[in-house]
């Protein structure tokens, strides 16, 4: 294991605004391997821009990592770093993904945000990325424009 880890096996400091600087990495030790990993967080909160009510969704991040894995312990304590953070969920989503690339240059990445419902309304934005010049690429205008053929059924979850 590295050394070079800060949040893993230390006291567990909290953001209390957006910080991707919390974000950091591992060396994937099977970069010839394509495969996915998958983060479930069914706990995340970010606060409404205009009228500072929170919003809550469960947040979705599958990615094919290249040569740089994200850490488990330093994902949770940036998604937790939205808590007080003002932005639309369609930003949310699409910070979260452009954080992720800037970190880690995965060959292939998506975030799904489901948000709980809001005035009888829920927002479920998704946004993929491709490494251009791969076959990720190509992946993710595929995944893209079929991300959603079979919506779920919306019972207020």
């Amino acid at each position: 294991m590295s050394t070079q880890l800060k949040a893993l096996g230390a006291k567990t400091q909290y953001p209390t605004d957006y910080d991707p600087h919390v974000l950091e990495t591992f060396d994937n030790k099977h970069p010839e391997h394509d495969y996915f990993v998958k983060f479930n967080c069914p706990e995340f909160t970010s606060l409404c821009p205009i009228t500072g009510q929170p919003d809550f969704a469960t947040i979705y991040i599958s990615y094919v990592p290249s040569q740089k894995m994200v850490e488990s312990k330093s994902l949770k304590l940036y998604l937790f770093s939205f808590r007080n953070h003002g932005a639309f969920h369609e930003d949310c989503t699409n910070i979260i993904m452009n954080d992720l690339i800037a970190l880690m240059d995965p060959k292939y990445i998506e975030v799904w945000a489901k948000f709980t419902p809001r005035g009888g309304l829920s927002i479920d934005p998704y946004c993929n990325y491709g490494k251009p010049g791969t076959r990720w690429q190509e992946a993710a205008w595929e995944r893209l424009k079929n991300h959603d053929l079979y919506p779920e059924k919306i019972d207020n979850r």
